[in-house]
């Protein structure tokens, strides 16, 4: 299974990209008024952009090492994760007001920034990590 490690990693983190690039863009139309975002095929691109980002991170869980996440970097991107995802649904419940949504967007955003980060460097200050380097 390590043969095809490069490949999945290349997949992960292609998928990663695409995630927060299609929420970006969902949040942002969403922000200017459009219905589009909210709509059922819009909606399940997402899930399976998703989908795929999760399936190649279990993937790699498998491959690689325990000793790779002694140092808990693993399980803070674990949690900035679950926490992009709230901030994520709640920005696109159809209730929010304007100017709440979009402190959840920032919210979700500086989130995944975060995620990023502590993937890039394997730390989990992450972002903090790399200002402090």
């Amino acid at each position: 299974m390590i043969t095809f490690y490069p490949d999945i990693k290349l997949v992960h983190i292609a998928a990663a990209l695409a995630s927060g690039a299609f929420f970006a863009l969902r949040a942002m139309a969403l922000l200017g008024g459009m219905r589009w975002p909210r709509l059922a095929p819009v909606r399940y691109l997402s899930y399976t952009i998703d989908t795929v980002l999760l399936t190649a991170a279990f993937m790699l869980l498998t491959i690689l090492p325990r000793e790779l996440y002694a140092n808990g970097w693993l399980l803070v991107k674990l949690c900035f994760v679950t926490a992009y995802v709230v901030l994520g649904i709640l920005a696109f419940r159809p209730q929010r007001r304007t100017l709440p949504r979009a402190a959840l967007v920032a919210a979700a955003g500086l989130c995944f920034l975060q995620v990023y980060c502590i993937a890039r460097v394997h730390h989990p200050l992450g972002a903090f990590y790399l200002l402090a380097g």
